[in-house]
């Protein structure tokens, strides 16, 4: 698939219509207050879905309880032991260049400052890290299992937004697009997928090209539980980072709500660091993993260890070796990454489980077991714009 500019505004102008107007009609009705009551009773698929639902609710869960008839689940296994296998690094790039790409985009950075409030990072972090932990187990698609009803919530949250700014005429649809349009929902599947595999790769870690694709490929399913529109969304990898490349080039740059969002989430992060003295490598950390023009234009402090974390790849070098050649030191490194993985979720959400709702109204206050290899490592596909 070649994308184009006048490709990429057709995705800038389209939502999910499914969503939309599930969440239109339950507007209409006044049955949003309801749905999100008896939805909090609701949070392990194949679960019975609870009396006195809005039919339109209904519909919509009936229609997305299962993920698409296409899923390799041969695929989606070995994604989930690349993530048992990185859990730490993956984290780590979520944390540090994930976050901080959505917010060089200014038009995701508006619209997540009129939805989520300024005050708040740790929540989006929150549902975020709880979400991808949801996928990774293995029971992710089987009844008992928390992550189909967390996507279920999410896309409808998404059309909530949409539904708010543009009827609240918060929204300069003419000139942004669609708020959550298909090209910032393929965009987002990116900096999860893409941008992740590319961190990995800027840290030195060590992945085979089946790792690397099957970890896309857990993200491309994500996308489409998510109603990302399956026939825009790229397939591979090189179509990845071409529509990556495009996305970037059309809307990166700086802005006031951008560089305010970092603030927090740095403000954040140095909370989780024990002590003063490690905080400067937060920013260090996020500007080596994004880069100094993305970081300079979130306004991200230039630090002494700026130098020191280049040397991050070399201390993972050693750590790898020693868990390639002992098998007690890999189970002790991976016991060890399980637990960062779950103290740092754990710090974001005060040991509580998110609950995904749709807003009634937007607050005011804010204007809206790897058995490859180590030896053979995945290299990114080459850059596609200059």
């Amino acid at each position: 698939m070649t994308y184009t500019e006048t490709s990429m505004n057709g995705l800038r102008l389209a939502g999910d219509e499914l969503a939309d107007a599930t969440v239109a009609a339950l507007f209409d009705r006044g049955e949003v207050g309801k749905f999100n009551t008896l939805m909090r009773y609701v949070s392990v698929a194949g679960a019975p879905l609870p009396d006195g639902l809005p039919a339109v609710a209904l519909e919509y869960l009936n229609a997305t309880s299962a993920p698409p008839s296409w899923v390799d689940w041969g695929e989606m296994e070995r994604a989930r032991l690349f993530f048992i296998d990185n859990n730490v690094h993956i984290s780590t790039a979520l944390s540090f260049a994930s976050m901080p790409a959505c917010y060089v985009v200014p038009p995701v950075a508006k619209l997540l400052s009129a939805s989520h409030g300024l005050k708040y990072p740790s929540k989006r972090m929150a549902e975020t890290g709880q979400f991808t932990v949801y996928l990774m187990q293995p029971d992710a698609f089987e009844a008992g299992s928390r992550f189909i009803p967390a996507v279920q919530k999410v896309r409808l949250l998404h059309a909530s937004i949409r539904h708010h700014l543009v009827r609240e005429r918060r929204w300069d649809t003419a000139e942004l697009g669609t708020p959550i349009c298909q090209e910032d929902m393929i965009g987002g599947q990116m900096f999860f997928s893409m941008l992740v595999l590319d961190s990995l790769h800027r840290l030195g870690i060590h992945m085979s090209t089946e790792g690397a694709e099957a970890y896309y490929y857990a993200w491309r399913v994500v996308g489409a539980m998510l109603g990302v529109d399956q026939d825009a969304v790229p397939e591979s990898l090189e179509e990845a980072r071409q529509f990556l490349d495009l996305y970037m080039v059309r809307h990166m740059g700086p802005s006031e709500e951008g560089a305010h969002l970092t603030r927090q989430l740095i403000d954040l992060y140095e909370e989780v660091v024990p002590g003063t003295f490690f905080d400067p490598i937060v920013s260090a950390l996020i500007r080596h993993l994004i880069g100094d023009t993305c970081a300079d234009w979130l306004q991200v402090p230039r630090t002494p260890w700026d130098t020191v974390v280049k040397a991050v790849p070399h201390l993972l070098g050693v750590l790898e070796t020693i868990e390639d050649h002992s098998p007690l030191g890999a189970w002790a490194l991976d016991r060890l990454g399980h637990l960062v993985t779950v103290l740092e979720l754990s710090s974001l959400t005060r040991g509580r489980v998110m609950h995904y709702a749709i807003p009634e109204q937007l607050k005011k206050d804010y204007g809206v077991s790897n058995s490859v290899p180590r030896t053979r490592r995945w290299t990114p596909p080459a850059a596609t714009v200059s």
